[in-house]
């Protein structure tokens, strides 16, 4: 069963203060958020990752 429950601002800016490259960071938010458009869900499947 699909996980369609509403985003979580906590949980959003955590997984942005994870420690990786700055680059890498911004790559994964960006493509994280491409996802959950396109496929038109609240979560892109990469939980912990930034952007998710």
């Amino acid at each position: 069963m699909e996980n369609d429950r509403k985003p979580d601002p906590k949980a959003f800016i955590d997984n942005l203060k994870g420690s990786m490259p700055l680059k890498k960071k911004i790559f994964l938010f960006l493509k994280n958020n491409a996802l959950k458009i396109v496929t038109a869900k609240s979560c892109c499947g990469h939980s912990g990752e930034p952007g998710c």
